[in-house]
């Protein structure tokens, strides 16, 4: 299982009437609840993370690894999409790992704000869990992202 995971948007919510908290690591601090839902889907599923984040090259998978830990999440593995050197949108770069690297039959999970994905062809768009940019994850969009991952309908 893998998710697909934004961070600007998903665990920094984008309230533009706030000043932007950092810790000593130069990296912005994640909004709590969002990491408390996260760590629900990691916890319920074991899912690997996938970083799709504009800032997924910034660091190496180690540095991402300690930069997550510190902030109270902690995935089984850390992987990231290649590099962004054509500067195509998030939405060409999740249709390029999936026509490329994705695992057939491995369950995913996109977690993101982007509205882009929306455009995404049905198969893959149904995997999608959108976010408002300014409240990111929540603990119902939790419920979704593993009732995805697990293939199992949310209780009505």
């Amino acid at each position: 299982m893998l998710i697909l995971l934004d961070i600007d948007g998903v665990l920094v919510p984008a309230n533009s009437w706030k000043k932007p908290e950092f810790m000593e690591d130069g990296f912005s601090v994640f909004n709590f609840k969002s990491v408390q839902a996260l760590q629900k889907i990691l916890l319920e599923t074991n899912a690997s993370v996938l970083l799709t984040t504009s800032h997924k090259t910034k660091y190496n998978v180690s540095q991402w690894r300690d930069l997550l830990s510190l902030r109270g999440i902690k995935p089984i593995t850390i992987q990231s999409l290649k590099s962004n050197s054509l500067h195509t949108t998030r939405k060409d770069e999740i249709l390029f790992w999936y026509n490329t690297e994705h695992t057939p039959g491995e369950d995913f999970v996109i977690i993101d704000d982007d509205k882009m994905l929306n455009g995404l062809p049905p198969d893959i768009k149904n995997k999608l869990v959108l976010t408002s940019p300014s409240v990111g994850l929540t603990d119902e969009l939790a419920d979704e992202a593993i009732s995805i991952l697990k293939r199992t309908p949310l209780p009505a």
